[in-house]
């Protein structure tokens, strides 16, 4: 029961601003958060990488804690919230590398890559069209993308969204009618 005293005695001094007692709450709590990821994590370097993610959300929403209530229940539920974040991210990464990878294989299986391409491009605007160019097919950055074409990175961002958008909504009506033909034969 003395140690919970102590780390809530620290959280609320860390609550006003004390940054000593934020050093000893990172010292004291880092070791077990850290376990926390590195038992759920793939690679200690993600583990670090949500531990550090955590620290940056808990000073962030420092102020949220009550005082008189055990900090460390708070800690973990902090912890949790950012390794569920990462793993909606990953996801979500990881779905959109899926797609790309199934329109290059449609490239490829084709033959003729660039008719495939046009093809593949076509319900696009001519600004979606050409920053999807520029970022898959060029291999450009955002940035680089942004100064081609004399715009914001956001508004390269937002372009290439609203293709991707378009994309999925194509390949996923052709699949469609795909399936609709074959089970007619």
């Amino acid at each position: 029961m003395h140690e919970d005293e102590n780390l809530e005695i620290l959280m609320t001094r860390y609550q006003r601003g004390d940054t000593a007692a934020a050093t000893v709450l990172v010292e004291r709590i880092s070791p077990q958060l850290h376990r926390f990821f590195i038992v759920q994590m793939s690679s200690r370097a993600d583990a670090d990488d949500l531990l550090q993610e955590t620290w940056l959300r808990i000073h962030k929403v420092r102020h949220t804690y009550r005082p008189g209530k055990p900090p460390l229940p708070w800690f973990y539920a902090i912890a949790r919230h950012v390794r569920v974040d990462h793993y909606r991210r990953s996801m979500r990464a990881s779905s959109k590398r899926r797609e790309l990878e199934a329109m290059t294989t449609l490239l490829k299986r084709d033959g003729n890559g660039s008719d495939a391409l046009e093809a593949l491009l076509a319900p696009l605007s001519e600004g979606e069209r050409e920053v999807i160019e520029m970022l898959k097919v060029v291999g450009m950055s955002l940035e680089e993308a942004a100064r081609a074409t004399s715009s914001t990175v956001g508004s390269v961002k937002q372009k290439a969204h609203r293709a991707y958008k378009k994309l999925r909504e194509t390949m996923g009506a052709t699949a469609f009618r795909k399936g609709q033909s074959g089970g007619l034969s």
